[in-house]
């Protein structure tokens, strides 16, 4: 059966599985894990795009990150490609150093979001690269230090994380923490590695269960999320042919749309990106999120990202117009 192809829409969150070929090791030394996270966030800092959770092991890598205009596929090609170069020229060798498809899931946000953050940052701990969660926390090669705060990477962005546990950064690391020592004990989380109804419904026997109540749910094995989600984003991806804007026409016509809202109900453009909760920007986010999808076709995860809320907030947006 040929391969399908990756949903790739702009400000769609993703859990993306890089391997080495023949279970190889990515990584040798120091130098090849500076290499490859200095590549990794010098690259989402120059395309925009938001890395939250990360974990560079010895034979592959997590990431957890959300699209920008340049798409998965390239943010994901130029990092595999110009690292694959570098490190077979450092230690002299030919051929491919990955796996030639990398494995990305596309994750319904308020569902899976602090569950994955969670899972990744205990991978070096569940491999016992580290000893306790403590060091864990000033441990280089993962995200959690520097949602911490004890590891400094501008380009991560912690301060989302961080929003889901508390409006204080101290309240929220302390948060943050609790919730990551609770997910020691539960082991490996198969369901958070792929996608599909078993993995979405959190196992076999919820399928079964859900097979005997006569009720059926929409699943493919691309998407973690519920049958809704994946509906969602399956119908954007059949109707994104219906619209080839260039990425110039692309960013003027998102930025037209918010300017013309924020103006007409006297919002500042700052505090809808930053998500503001006012009754006057949640008319606004509305109108703007209504026109977007509805009028110009683009995904509800762009329109979630370029208005500071989840993409299900979207998705409710476009719902209760609908009614």
């Amino acid at each position: 059966m040929p391969r399908r192809a990756r949903l790739d829409a702009p400000g769609t969150l993703h859990h993306v599985i890089v391997r080495g070929i023949n279970k190889r090791r990515i990584v040798n030394d120091v130098a090849d894990r500076k290499n490859f996270v200095g590549r990794m966030g010098e690259l989402a800092a120059e395309t925009n795009t938001s890395i939250y959770a990360w974990a560079l092991m010895t034979n592959h890598a997590h990431i957890l990150l959300r699209s920008a205009e340049l798409g998965l596929s390239g943010y994901m090609r130029r990092l595999l490609t110009g690292y694959a170069i570098s490190y077979n020229r450092r230690h002299r060798r030919w051929g491919h150093l990955f796996q030639n498809r990398y494995k990305s899931i596309i994750c319904e946000e308020d569902a899976y979001f602090t569950e994955l953050v969670r899972y990744i940052h205990l991978n070096p701990l569940r491999a016992k690269m580290v000893k306790s969660l403590d060091k864990l926390e000033r441990y280089r090669w993962c995200g959690h230090g520097v949602i911490m705060g004890e590891v400094k990477h501008e380009w991560q962005n912690r301060d989302y994380v961080l929003k889901w546990f508390g409006k204080k950064e101290g309240d929220a690391k302390k948060n943050y923490r609790d919730y990551v020592k609770k997910g020691i004990d539960k082991g490996r989380r198969p369901e958070l590695v792929g996608g599909g109804l078993i993995r979405s419904l959190g196992g076999w026997s919820a399928v079964k269960a859900l097979r005997r109540s006569g009720d059926r749910e929409m699943s493919d094995d691309r998407i973690l999320g519920s049958g809704e989600f994946v509906e969602q984003v399956i119908k954007e991806a059949q109707a994104t042919a219906r619209y080839q804007f260039s990425v110039k026409e692309h960013a003027a016509k998102i930025d037209e749309t918010i300017a013309r809202e924020c103006k007409n109900h006297k919002v500042s453009i700052e505090e809808i990106k930053a998500g503001g909760r006012r009754r006057e920007a949640s008319r606004a986010r509305a109108r703007i999120a209504i026109d977007l999808v509805k009028t110009h076709g683009l995904s509800l995860a762009e329109v979630a990202r370029q208005l500071g809320v989840t993409t299900s907030a979207v998705s409710r947006i476009i719902s209760r117009a609908g009614k």
